[in-house]
């Protein structure tokens, strides 16, 4: 069962379009602020963080956010035309295996090295008193210091989540390049409004760390936005629930189809669990270097669907999330 939570198999009415001129955002955290996050955040407590997914409440919030969604009698998600933003390097980057991975592939630990493996990673937050975890993906971006999440991975039930920190290249406990603490997070208006989960697309701007900013450290991925459906795409994530247990990047790849039952959302076959929630999906992925153009997140799944997985489209809505969060 993907992401943990189930689907109504009846819909509810669609969600009101929002329009607003910028994505909201959460309240600016202060350098101490940042400081603490990132020192709250050790290696034991990492450990023992619950994937969001599986929290009871969250569960059900997830759940009635994804019954919002009305297949046909959806409301569109806005599309215009395609941007592809590059990749960039970290200034020392890391090389890929060449050796060829397995596609389509439902879910098993990346072996392939190259830029992914620093570029995706954990997310850590506090949801209502408690220490949840997510996954996240750092992307090129003009301030150096965005990453691209699931949209309940830093705001739900009303809330934007506190004690926020990126850890890119994860590792059971471990944070090779350092704990990223937001300076603010962000997410598209239908999720911050409604919790649309046609919308379901976050993004956090991280400061620096002892004088260096996140892609100078790990690189970025690039983004393609408005690149539509049905193409093969590549999916990350640290799923943390049952058979997984948070400790590796695992991957699933194949070739993408829409929805045909409730959203507007990309669906793909894989196997991850909570968790993996927020980990990037990427089109035109490169398996030697590890590099590739991020076009989704990991978002949810049905139960009555097993070994799938569904992701946002990212389209203009998703673009100005982009836009604002690298402005910052």
């Amino acid at each position: 069962m993907a992401l943990g939570f189930a689907v109504p198999t009846a819909s509810a009415g669609a969600a009101t379009p929002v329009e607003t001129q910028a994505p909201p955002t959460s309240e600016p955290a202060s350098a101490a602020a940042q400081e603490r996050a990132a020192a709250y955040w050790t290696p034991e407590r990492m450990r023992a963080a619950t994937p969001l997914d599986l929290m009871r409440d969250a569960r059900e919030a997830l759940t009635k956010a994804a019954s919002k969604a009305k297949g046909d009698g959806a409301q569109a998600v806005r599309s215009g035309a395609e941007r592809v933003v590059k990749p960039s390097d970290a200034r020392a980057s890391s090389k890929g295996d060449v050796s060829v991975r397995a596609f389509p592939e439902g879910g098993d630990p990346w072996t392939g090295g190259g830029e992914v493996t620093k570029t995706a990673g954990r997310v850590f937050f506090t949801y209502q008193g408690r220490e949840a975890s997510c996954s996240g993906d750092a992307v090129t971006s003009a301030n150096k210091s965005t990453v691209i999440t699931a949209g309940h991975c830093v705001k739900l039930q009303g809330s934007w989540h506190t004690n926020w920190v990126f850890v890119p290249g994860y590792d059971n406990g471990q944070a090779p390049y350092g704990k990223w603490a937001a300076t603010k997070t962000l997410s598209t208006p239908q999720w911050t409004a409604s919790e649309d989960i046609n919308y379901d697309v976050g993004a956090a701007v991280v400061g620096p760390l002892e004088g260096k900013r996140l892609t100078d450290v790990v690189g970025g991925q690039g983004l393609a936005f408005n690149s539509g459906y049905n193409k093969p795409m590549y999916a990350f994530g640290y799923p943390a629930a049952d058979p997984y247990d948070g400790t590796k990047l695992i991957y699933c790849s194949g070739n993408t189809k829409k929805d045909f039952l409730l959203s507007r959302d990309h669906r793909l076959g894989c196997d991850m669990t909570g968790g993996s929630s927020g980990g990037p999906w990427f089109t035109q992925f490169d398996e030697a270097t590890g590099k590739g153009l991020q076009a989704s997140v990991n978002s949810f799944g049905y139960v009555f669907l097993p070994n799938n997985m569904f992701g946002p489209y990212f389209g203009d809505d998703a673009k100005k999330l982009y836009e604002d969060a690298q402005g910052s």
